[in-house]
């Protein structure tokens, strides 16, 4: 792999290159053209993706020796916390060309592939994006269908993926598959860069969904039938499975920076409207539940910055993230709720004004919804988060919470924080919903632990206590339904026996 840094007067100049990038973002969406139109139209249209792409924002996901910045995790979240400051869909067509195409290129592709493609984004402003998902496996990933078979000196790759960001648009894709043999299909998982510009390897969209948001980002079911050659294949250094773990927990550290710029937004929103806003003779802000909701973005923002932070020094492609899951999961849960509930507290804030898909309120919920589907539906992450610590607990013999957060390496400086809302013993057999429900829990300490590491750096000290102190009691209620019951459970037969109308008085 080669990885060379950056050149040193390229990194000393990223200020300056970032504070270009943010004016051109400024010209492109707020003088030349109105976001607020461009956003309920579908697709992206040409001046904004050619002026977009002039400001060659994927050069920080392409390593230097091939003309990029050189993958530096702190240049990649910056340009994603600019461009999502002003536009979410932006910023996410950003991340699927960088977490999930250019960076997994750099650190899993032959040396002539790499230097084949990536002088495509920087010379000619290609775009790249990543097929898995298939119309049956969802969460069942694993289980795709989509198979190859090694035909002399190149594959051939068949099946069916949908729901790919940049679906029809993109020049490349890193498609997955699983080996076709006798008997079935090998468990393990391979990956492929199908070029779009070769006849052999164009993959067709059978469908176009009408997504509820995110406007700009074509999808779509999509059928593969092509041959790519053997140089195309991805080299991991262990199994498939692995080199997805590495990705997908590298993707989901990218959202940091979408997050960040998101709620940075809807916080400079949310104070600006409820400044210049008067109800009964006051200004809006002047009200204690306003003023609790707008505590709400602040926080939201806050802990954004500390999960940049995080990230920042975490997820660089030198390092492999086969085994850090738990802080992924983390980072992909807890920011993309912390987007949908700051986007639902801003259009409460603005009322009925936000209740359209022209204005950033009403459109900042659908945009942030799908965050927590796509990339693992959060529900099962959530739950994903409470087994690995519950393994973890009884592999040590551990069954109090407190002392098991103190011990671990994500969450031993924030325990202090939870000494009276988490000093019990915990079971190890708890059903799934008692599992999701600990796992919010547990992400909600680890991102005070987040928030500490911020601290040190200079960021306002206020800002940051504010925030943990609205993440603990964001868990003072979450443990309260941890402890409860939870004994409520379907009736089969759905709304089955009498209609109301028919119930005696």
């Amino acid at each position: 792999m080669n990885t060379t840094p950056a050149d040193p007067k390229r990194r000393t100049d990223f200020g300056s290159y970032l504070t270009s990038f943010v004016e051109r973002l400024h010209h492109i969406l707020r003088v030349r053209g109105n976001l607020d139109t461009l956003s309920v139209q579908r697709g992206i249209p040409p001046y904004v993706f050619q002026e977009l792409q002039a400001a060659k924002p994927l050069a920080c996901s392409i390593p230097a020796a091939y003309g990029g910045r050189g993958t530096e995790p702190k240049e990649i979240l910056s340009v994603l916390e600019a461009a999502s400051y002003e536009s979410l869909p932006l910023s996410l067509v950003l991340a699927i060309n960088g977490a999930l195409f250019l960076e997994p290129l750099a650190k899993y592709g032959s040396e002539e592939l790499k230097r084949n493609t990536f002088r495509r984004f920087v010379e000619g402003g290609a775009m790249g994006g990543f097929m898995m998902t298939e119309p049956e496996f969802g969460t069942d990933a694993l289980s795709m269908r989509t198979s190859f078979e090694r035909q002399a000196d190149s594959y051939h790759i068949s099946g069916t993926k949908h729901w790919a960001g940049l679906s029809g648009w993109a020049d490349f894709w890193l498609v997955t598959a699983r080996e076709r043999r006798e008997g079935g299909l090998k468990r393990d998982i391979d990956f492929f860069v199908c070029d779009s510009n070769h006849p052999e390897q164009v993959i067709h969209v059978e469908e176009w969904y009408p997504n509820l948001g995110l406007f700009m980002i074509p999808y779509g079911r999509n059928r593969i039938d092509v041959r790519v050659p053997g140089g195309n294949r991805l080299e991991p250094a262990g199994t498939g499975i692995a080199l997805l773990q590495d990705l997908l927990h590298r993707s989901r550290m990218r959202f940091a920076g979408m997050a960040a710029g998101f709620m940075h937004r809807l916080l400079d929103e949310g104070l600006r409207h409820c400044r210049e806003r008067s109800v009964g003779g006051r200004s809006l802000d002047s009200y204690d539940q306003v003023r609790s909701r707008l505590a709400e973005l602040q926080a939201g923002a806050t802990i954004g910055a500390a999960f940049c932070k995080h990230s920042s020094e975490n997820s660089s492609i030198e390092r492999s993230l086969v085994d850090q899951g738990l802080a992924a999961n983390v980072h992909k849960t807890v920011l993309s709720d912390l987007m949908q509930e700051n986007s639902q507290s801003l259009l409460q804030l603005t009322g009925a004004k936000g209740y359209r898909l022209d204005q950033l309120a009403g459109r900042a919920v659908i945009d942030s919804r799908p965050f927590q589907i796509f990339e693992g539906s959060n529900d099962v992450i959530y739950g994903q988060i409470a087994s690995a610590f519950l393994k973890r607990m009884k592999d040590s013999g551990e069954t109090n919470l407190l002392s098991a957060l103190r011990l671990h390496e994500l969450t031993g400086r924030a325990a202090g924080y939870f000494s009276r809302l988490l000093d019990f013993q915990l079971l190890s057999d708890l059903v799934q919903r008692k599992l999701v429900d600990l796992g919010r829990i547990l992400a909600r300490v680890v991102s005070v632990d987040f928030l500490i590491g911020l601290g040190g750096g200079g960021f306002d000290g206020r800002l940051i206590d504010n925030a943990i102190e609205f993440l603990k009691e964001k868990v003072g209620m979450l443990a309260a339904g941890f402890a409860g019951p939870g004994t409520v459970d379907l009736v089969d037969g759905g709304l089955s026996g009498p209609r109301w109308q028919n119930c005696s008085t």
